[in-house]
């Protein structure tokens, strides 16, 4: 099997992209993997638009991973408050607890540590994921406490079918490799 490589996404990746990310969190087809969110939400999970501006700013990267120019999976890094933060994490259903998202977090904290010198790495989680939380606190994420609202009413973030939806705050301290 050959390895995945990793590449900016431009603003011609954005429909693939809306595929992507959909495929892993909504609807039937994300029933394959284990991140579904189909029983929490319905709906769209990524704003063309905003994708396209998380695309254009500065300090933001969104990664693709792919293997023989096949997009397996994603994940939008950029610098918020002095540290990265890591979001829109989507793997292919059928590719997941295959390795490939561990890679890809891996090469995301790469970025924030060697190429923006970034401290330390933040997420939000929906609170009620557990497994999901689990998944990163594996890979040296604590819980924060910090919780944020759900975007209720703001359907670029999907339809909430449940009324008790809060994200919490995750955080991975980063370990700047030596210069010597």
């Amino acid at each position: 099997m050959d390895s995945l490589t990793f590449r900016a996404a431009a603003e011609a990746d954005i429909p693939a992209l809306v595929e992507l990310v959909t495929s892993a969190y909504r609807g039937d087809a994300s029933r394959a993997g284990w991140t579904t969110e189909a029983d929490m939400l319905d709906g769209q999970r990524i704003d063309p638009e905003g994708l396209r501006r998380d695309i254009d700013r500065p300090r933001s990267v969104v990664l693709l991973a792919e293997r023989d120019g096949m997009l397996l999976a994603c994940a939008h890094v950029a610098e918020e408050d002095g540290a990265g933060y890591f979001g829109m994490f989507s793997v292919r259903p059928d590719l997941q607890g295959g390795g490939v998202g561990k890679a890809v977090l891996a090469e995301a904290e790469r970025v924030a540590r060697d190429q923006w010198r970034l401290p330390s790495m933040r997420m939000t989680v929906i609170d009620v994921r557990d497994e999901l939380i689990a998944f990163y606190e594996r890979r040296g994420y604590v819980r924060t406490g910090v919780h944020k609202p759900f975007p209720y009413g703001d359907e670029r973030y999907g339809i909430p079918l449940r009324d008790d939806l809060r994200f919490e705050v995750l955080q991975k301290e980063l370990r700047q490799e030596s210069m010597a």
